[in-house]
């Protein structure tokens, strides 16, 4: 044993030893194991009596319930990580950032912050079998307020993240009919007159029946307009669904997920092979790939990757760690991140598939009736002798005119009137311009796609598949949520578990009718800018470097070939300690700076003009937004001002059994040491080296030093009260 170790110092010094093995182990003042939970029925921390050690279930330690099966657990953690942002918003960036260019700086950066976190967030809930608040708690207990931060963002999106549900469900239901009703215009009569609804002809049939229709909207976020009863009732269903899912924990939401996230799939691959038999899908698919080399080295682009890996996986919420909390202490995590990653990204990349394949085929249908619309402005034109008949090419039928016949008559036209062509009213009529249309989130889901599908056979059907996959991918994602909130909840708590469900069930809706009144649409995007974004993106950064700085990665690395039974890679290392951070807090400057530089407000929807016009927030909502950026991060301070000054108890005594097991078997492995401690012959116990070689990093030296220097990961936050300063940090 090295001379510098803190045991061979206490042996060759003359105070008296009355430690316990956790107390040398810890580096801490001796504790009162009698009046400890972490005592394992040991009398003044001696070895348990032969006969009365404890019986622990490694599958239920203190009755912590656990998934059925492997495949349950990989389909809730698929049902929680690909949502509607898959199906909405990943196609959106693609197009938006230089088409399969931006695949490039997506995968790169799953690899470099995407995989290592989520590994991260897997491995601490497995080991520690608590959800965030516990697990948290247990790493550094001053940073605590991580997984308080955590619940309240998932409480946040949960209020508004079920509203898109209540939309989806409502449309579900409107489907049931042919023709769909927002296949065409209302018509309003007027006595013996019938005239199309003016808003209605300004904008689109699909965009009315959204804003009009289904939110009835108001012009600003300051009227609130009163309930939308539709809405409210839609919304009511969502929570129900929701609240009949979760409330037996995983026993009733696992079940629930081999439908909820294996649906989805089945109809991304029905309209994949739909959508390839459509006029025009080839030309979506091939302008959505075709890689734009020069937008790819813009920061902007990559700010926007990383932002869309983070909340693809899920990091930060909660519901990951709760996930993985009910899992054998001994399951392979690292493979379970690494494939629902993989999935995750191919998911993403079928949706853009899906996605591009229905608006390349929506974007032919609305050339196509250009086109038609502009050669009867040139047949009037050529009739009323404004136009000359020798301008049009002798090959063009107007009867079967092409995109590329009406092309060549346009720039005839054009060249020839270049001084009065603006007067004419014709446009280009360009398949490009109708693809670079970007739409995302509702807009794509409820106007654009929905328009598409009017055209499609069978239009019904495809509408009813469509928001039924919705509904799956939403609700997927809700059980990951709730899951985040409630497991927290009853590990801190004694509670019913069917009974705290109901009740935030009950609660989640009666504050959600915030988003269900006439404005509710402006404040569903107010909290999905402002209740998430940053403070989840900083509450990442805490976890990472709670473990990597504090803890210490050496250690956390150890405690993964403990648990695992191999060692993880070594580029982990460099990742979670150097990599992860730097990205993470380069992100939060960014999302910091966008913050700053753009205007906070609103699109607000325009009844007389039939349009979006951008609208400022007004003071209140300001403040409002504000707010929610605020609360979710308080509890950081606060908790670790507390815990300083030792007014909050750090809850090390309520370690979770299979910590206090490991912790047994720890001391057994040690035993030899303490004997020679005690003074008794070392040659009566067994070796103090561990049976396996522990993996201590780059660098590292004996184990035995790591072990005698450091807290095993059994002792996250142990005897934090009587050694109130903070763990050294790792080199």
């Amino acid at each position: 044993m090295p001379k510098s170790s803190k045991v061979t110092q206490r042996e060759h010094s003359n105070e008296h030893v009355t430690e316990s093995v956790a107390d040398l182990l810890a580096l801490e003042a001796p504790m009162d194991y009698k009046s400890s939970q972490m005592s394992m029925n040991m009398a003044g921390g001696g070895p348990p009596p032969i006969g009365k050690q404890p019986d622990i279930s490694p599958d239920l330690e203190d009755g912590r319930p656990a998934w059925n099966s492997k495949l349950e657990y990989i389909l809730a953690q698929v049902g929680f990580s690909v949502g509607l942002g898959n199906v909405w918003r990943f196609p959106y960036l693609c197009q938006k950032n230089g088409g399969g260019a931006y695949l490039v700086p997506y995968f790169i950066l799953l690899l470099l912050i995407g995989i290592p976190l989520f590994f991260l967030e897997l491995a601490v809930g497995q080991r520690i079998r608590r959800g965030s608040i516990g697990v948290w708690n247990y790493v550094y207990p001053r940073l605590g307020g991580i997984g308080v931060s955590s619940l309240m963002v998932c409480g946040f999106v949960g209020l508004y993240y079920n509203v898109i549900i209540g939309w989806s469900i409502f449309y579900f239901f409107q489907s049931f009919q042919y023709p769909l009703p927002w296949s065409e215009c209302p018509i309003r009569r007027n006595g013996s007159q019938a005239i199309v609804e003016p808003e209605c002809e300004k904008s689109s049939a699909t965009t009315y029946f959204w804003y009009r229709e289904t939110l009835n909207i108001t012009s600003t976020i300051a009227d609130s307009g009163g309930l939308n009863w539709r809405m409210t009732l839609s919304l009511l269903g969502a929570w129900i669904i929701v609240c009949l899912a979760v409330i037996k924990g995983i026993q009733s939401s696992g079940k629930v997920m081999y439908f909820s996230s294996l649906f989805p799939y089945v109809v991304l691959f029905c309209f994949l092979v739909r959508g390839m038999f459509l006029k025009g899908a080839v030309d979506g698919i091939a302008h959505m790939f075709t890689p734009k080399l020069e937008i790819m080295l813009e920061p902007q682009v990559w700010r926007e990757a990383a932002t869309q890996v983070f909340f693809a996986l899920g990091l930060g919420f909660g519901g990951v760690i709760a996930f993985s909390s009910y899992n054998k202490r001994d399951n392979n995590c690292h493979f379970d991140a690494v494939l629902v990653s993989v999935i995750n990204f191919l998911t993403s990349i079928l949706a853009t598939l899906v996605v591009f394949a229905v608006l390349g085929f929506k974007a032919n249908v609305l050339n196509e009736k250009c086109i038609v619309e502009n050669a009867e402005k040139i047949l009037d034109l050529l009739n009323s002798n404004v136009l000359s008949h020798d301008l049009i090419p002798p090959h063009v039928n107007f009867s079967h005119l092409t995109s590329s016949d009406y092309a060549e008559m346009y720039e005839v036209i054009k060249i020839v009137k270049e001084d009065s062509f603006s007067q004419l009213g014709l446009e280009q009529c360009l398949l490009e311009d109708e693809l670079n249309k970007a739409v995302q989130g509702t807009g794509l889901a409820f106007i654009a796609f929905t328009e598409a599908m009017t055209h499609f056979p069978a239009s019904p059907f495809w509408s009813v598949m469509f928001f039924f996959m919705l509904i799956n991918l939403g609700l997927g994602s809700m059980i990951g949520t709730m899951t985040g909130i409630t497991t927290p909840i009853l590990d801190t708590f004694k509670i019913r578990k069917e009974i705290l469900t109901v009740a935030c069930c009950i609660v989640a809706f009666l504050c959600g009718l915030l988003f269900v009144q006439r404005s509710g649409n402006y404040f569903v995007t107010m909290f999905d800018d402002y209740s998430a974004g940053l403070p989840l993106t900083i509450v990442v950064v805490l976890e990472n470097v709670s473990v990597a700085w504090i803890y210490g990665t050496k250690r956390f690395m150890q405690d993964l070939e403990d648990m695992l039974g191999f060692k993880p890679y070594r580029l982990y290392f460099y990742l979670w300690k150097y990599v992860s951070p730097v990205c993470l807090i380069i992100l939060i400057a960014a999302t910091v700076v966008e913050m700053s530089i753009s205007p906070p407000g609103y699109n607000a929807w325009v009844q007389d003009l039939a349009t979006e016009r951008f609208q400022s927030y007004p003071p209140w909502a300001l403040a409002m937004c504000f707010a929610l950026i605020i609360l979710a991060m308080l509890p950081l301070p606060l908790v670790f001002i507390a815990r300083h000054f030792n007014w909050l108890p750090d809850g090390s005594n309520k370690l979770s059994v299979s910590y206090r097991k490991s912790l047994t078997k720890d001391t057994s492995n040690l035993e030899d040491e303490t004997r020679f401690i005690l003074g008794k012959n070392p040659s009566e116990a067994p070796s103090p080296m561990p049976s396996h070689r522990a993996y201590l990093g780059p660098g590292s030296t004996s184990p035995v030093e790591l072990i005698t220097n450091s807290t095993s990961i059994s002792g996250y936050g142990s005897g934090y009260q009587t050694n109130p300063a903070p763990p050294k940090s790792e080199s």
